[in-house]
């Protein structure tokens, strides 16, 4: 089979040692004789990997000793209600920041428990930017304050992390990290709550994580469904009931082979430099190509891009998948092109798919 590169904005890429590992160690993991998917999550088998992907994830991000690391499941979705929940009480503020279509998801969950704020919002400019932080509207009593760093349908991301106090008050920060977690290094100290789905840079879909500060804990609102409170999967260490098992050890693979690479950030000097060519290979076309994002808040992950020719689009993904790059079409929600270029995306895929745009160019 000729060489394949996945550009999927997620379930996406997994690194291809990891996939080999989890080939060789499917119907036998470490002489149990057992397949993961097999085993008890309460067994030693897999208390040993659960505990190996807490301590390698604490390792890779540097997580303070005064947050919970959660395996939860759901996705992003099911976070989306968790935080108004257990982070607000009934009549409380809660303030988010609208730069994309999660942003506005997360927006429209949280009304159903809080009085949301938009402190700000990007649609005036098509979407394409983060608004200066000095010009954000926010709420001095806020219960939290929410943002998605990296907007994976419209490829903006933010280059800042906002502040975590308003008004001399402490906010608890919120962000969904669902698609740029792991990707560069990051101060955990000063969120409240980070929540990311896996699929994009962490493992296969099915598995979501949460790191949650303590003081945090606890507070859920009464009539919180059980399954909803961050608490109840904190006292249990993420054994609450049947946890994602095969997506635990995955993502402990994954953790793995981000130590073994160099940490966060090797992976933020390889993604600059995958990103940066592929920009550059979008500016270099003469207008071509376009990326509507404003440059400083282009994301390293989702690299979103319109040929000047909506009729060449079907040519141009014929092409690509018969030079073995798939999984570029844009959302059916914004058209055009998408490459979503994660920790996994080896350079040399992103170096394939520029010079195919470069040769299809020339050739139209």
């Amino acid at each position: 089979m000729s060489q394949i590169y996945n550009f999927s904005s997620g379930p996406a890429v997994l690194p291809r040692e990891v996939l080999q590992t989890v080939q060789a160690e499917l119907t036998d993991w470490h002489g149990s004789g057992m397949c993961v998917m097999e085993m008890s999550h309460r067994g030693k088998e897999f208390t040993q990997i659960i505990h190996e992907a807490e301590a390698d994830l604490r390792k890779l991000l540097n997580v303070p000793a005064n947050y919970r690391v959660l395996f939860l499941q759901g996705g992003a979705h099911f976070n989306f209600g968790m935080v108004p929940l257990n982070l607000s009480k009934e009549g409380d503020t809660a303030d988010y920041v609208d730069t994309g279509h999660w942003s506005r998801i997360a927006i429209k969950e949280a009304r159903r428990y809080a009085n949301v704020n938009v402190v700000t919002s990007n649609e005036d400019r098509g979407s394409t930017y983060v608004p200066d932080e000095a010009s954000w509207k926010r709420s001095a009593n806020a219960a939290y304050l929410h943002y998605c760093s990296n907007e994976t349908i419209g490829g903006v991301e933010f280059p800042f992390v906002p502040a975590s106090t308003f008004e001399g008050k402490d906010i608890p920060l919120v962000c969904d990290m669902s698609s740029n977690i792991l990707s560069r290094p990051l101060d955990i100290a000063k969120f409240g709550v980070i929540y990311a789905g896996a699929q994009k840079n962490i493992g296969p879909s099915g598995l979501t994580l949460a790191i949650v500060r303590e003081d945090l804990l606890g507070h859920a609102r009464p009539g919180t469904p059980t399954m909803l409170d961050y608490q109840v999967h904190a006292a249990a260490d993420s054994l609450y009931n049947t946890p994602p098992t095969f997506g635990i050890y995955v993502a402990g693979l994954v953790f793995k082979w981000l130590l073994a690479n160099g940490g966060v950030a090797a992976m933020e000097a390889r993604n600059i430099e995958k990103a940066a060519l592929l920009y550059e290979t979008i500016s270099a076309s003469n207008d071509f190509y376009r990326c509507p994002v404003e440059k400083a808040f282009r994301s390293r992950m989702n690299v979103p891009f319109f040929l000047h020719d909506d009729a060449l689009n079907e040519a141009f993904l014929e092409g690509a998948q018969a030079r073995g790059l798939l999984q570029l079409k844009g959302h059916r929600a914004v058209g055009g092109m998408r490459a979503s270029i994660y920790n996994a995306m080896p350079f040399e895929g992103v170096k394939t798919l520029a010079e195919y745009m470069r040769e299809f160019a020339r050739s139209h």
